[in-house]
């Protein structure tokens, strides 16, 4: 467990950049001279460098030794997280948020490649549950922790805590892990320079696209039409240059085991609900309720707590429940806290807010961890590098999606909902206009009776009208964002029930390729 601990410190730190950073823009952008919409670059730099880098990770391993790649991913990432901190223009932050998330892209493919060859196939599972804790709880409390050094210290400090931990991850990692002989350095042929620029490319420009879709509206901006094309075309052509190769950068035929393809996706999901959520519910109480940065990462944190008592319970239950019936019983769990999270009132206060976080977030141990356990349970150790790279981009890939998704979905909702409340507001409706009344009586007591005329104190109540309007706009519009996540992990909980039974704990690893040629 001390290797699991040690692989899963540098990880956690590099998850937790991804989120870590977020409440911090404002202070950025005051204090290098930039726009808000300017300052999204530091994110946008971050999750598109590390988009490329993860699914070539199983490659890059090969080339370096998995070892050697991972020390070289923990010192760049440190390295470069001192370069962030000492910033002293936005351009400059930019760039060295790319080679941060360029070094920092491997960790956690590394980490599980690691763990899944220093455990039996029996304690998978509980080893699993640890870097579940990386995985899970790092971007919960990334907003927490951003929060609280940016509004108590500098948001310079999100950068430089990334020091002492790299350090001692670093020196851990040397001293305690140790290569398989089918981990170690490999002798490379040559170099498809082809694969890779299609992949980066095209990873690349989908990142972009998801992370600036909303801002830039979309289908409607010739900036995301043109980026959009050009990842459609970069994917579908790196795809059929990739299967075409003897020795490809991404072993895309793991996907032909079904034991693989299936957990995937549920990670995919996995990371759908968790950053789409970890999102939607800081941004509901700053909006709506008036919390302050630090106050909103707090509704986050005891769910963490949370994650952090259900992981090894749950790595304890892989080995005598079904995975299956773990991951849509998870699925369920977390939709039930969507559902719960969007019944919320303007009186709603925040204990309330913290159980329903705590609701959304117990589910996802369940998913997590049967979902890695069963994904490697028929991956041999010479394509565990490989098969960590694609689980880390699914994931990854699941949360750029679905906030993606869901921010669009709550914009469109609230145009619908305020249209359909402001329709309300007529003539006709008493309740309209009594409460008019009532409030142009208020305003018309508040004010000094000789400035305070009958039209003026009428406008007055009409603007707090549609305050309140805009209110319940924004509730009802975070309500139809959650319930829409919930819908979609309900059908999901009943698609997990016809997964392949798991027999990780008997299985017998066998390379994809017998595997393939067994059938025929």
């Amino acid at each position: 467990m001390l290797i699991a601990g040690a692989v899963s410190l540098a990880a956690f730190m590099e998850v937790l950049d991804t989120t870590i950073a977020n409440v911090a823009l404002s202070h950025i952008s005051g204090s290098l001279g930039a726009t808000s919409e300017e300052s999204t670059w530091v994110l946008t730099s971050y999750l598109v460098a590390n988009g490329i880098i993860l699914p070539l990770s199983g490659w890059l391993s090969s080339v370096f030794g998995r070892k050697n790649f991972f020390l070289l991913c923990i010192l760049g990432f440190t390295i470069t997280s001192f370069l962030c901190g000492i910033a002293t223009s936005l351009p400059m932050l930019i760039v060295f948020r790319m080679l941060q998330g360029l070094a920092g892209g491997g960790l956690q493919p590394s980490q599980q490649a690691i763990i899944k060859d220093s455990f039996p196939p029996e304690k998978l599972g509980m080893a699993f549950a640890i870097t579940g804790i990386t995985t899970v709880l790092a971007p919960i409390l990334g907003p927490v922790t951003g929060g609280y050094i940016t509004d108590n210290f500098s948001w310079r400090w999100i950068f430089f805590i990334n020091i002492p931990v790299g350090m001692l991850a670093l020196f851990l990692v040397k001293a305690l892990v140790q290569d398989p002989p089918s981990a170690k350095k490999q002798k490379v042929e040559s170099v498809d320079y082809i694969g890779l620029g299609l992949i980066a490319l095209g990873l690349g420009t989908l990142q972009v696209v998801l992370d600036k879709g909303q801002q830039e509206d979309w289908f409607s901006s010739n900036f995301i039409l043109i980026f959009a094309a050009i990842s459609i075309v970069s994917l579908i052509a790196s795809v059929i240059w990739i299967l075409r190769q003897k020795h490809p950068i991404i072993e895309l035929k793991l996907f032909k085991i079904p034991s693989f393809t299936m957990p995937c996706i549920m990670i995919f999901f996995v990371g759908f609900a968790l950053y789409s959520s970890a999102m939607l519910l800081p941004m509901e109480v700053q909006a709506n309720f008036g919390y302050d940065a630090t106050l909103s990462g707090l509704v986050l944190s005891p769910s963490g707590l949370a994650t952090l008592l259900m992981m090894p319970v749950v790595g304890r239950l892989v080995n005598r429940i079904q995975g299956k019936y773990l991951i849509s019983f998870g699925m369920l769990l977390t939709a039930g806290g969507m559902w719960a999270t969007g019944m919320v009132t303007p009186q709603t206060d925040y204990n309330t807010f913290m159980w329903v976080r705590i609701l959304q977030i117990v589910g996802l141990p369940f998913l997590f961890v049967p979902a890695s356990t069963m994904a490697f349970s028929k991956i041999t150790e010479e394509h565990s590098s490989n098969a960590s790279a694609i689980i880390a981009l699914m994931r990854n890939l699941g949360g750029s999606v679905g906030i993606a998704i869901v921010t669009n979905k709550l914009i469109q909702s609230q145009q619908i909902e305020q249209s359909y409340l402001v329709d309300h507001l007529n003539s006709a409706s008493t309740v309209f206009q009594s409460t008019l009344a009532a409030y142009t009586h208020q305003f018309m007591q508040m004010g000094v009776p000789s400035l305070m005329t009958f039209d003026a104190a009428q406008h007055a109540a009409l603007a707090k009208i549609y305050q309140q309007v805009a209110l319940q706009a924004s509730l009802l519009a975070y309500r139809d964002a959650y319930n829409f996540m919930a819908v979609i992990l309900l059908l999901l909980a009943v698609v997990a029930l016809f997964m392949p039974r798991d027999s990780y704990h008997k299985v017998e690893y066998k390379r994809p390729e017998t595997c393939e040629s067994e059938k025929m």
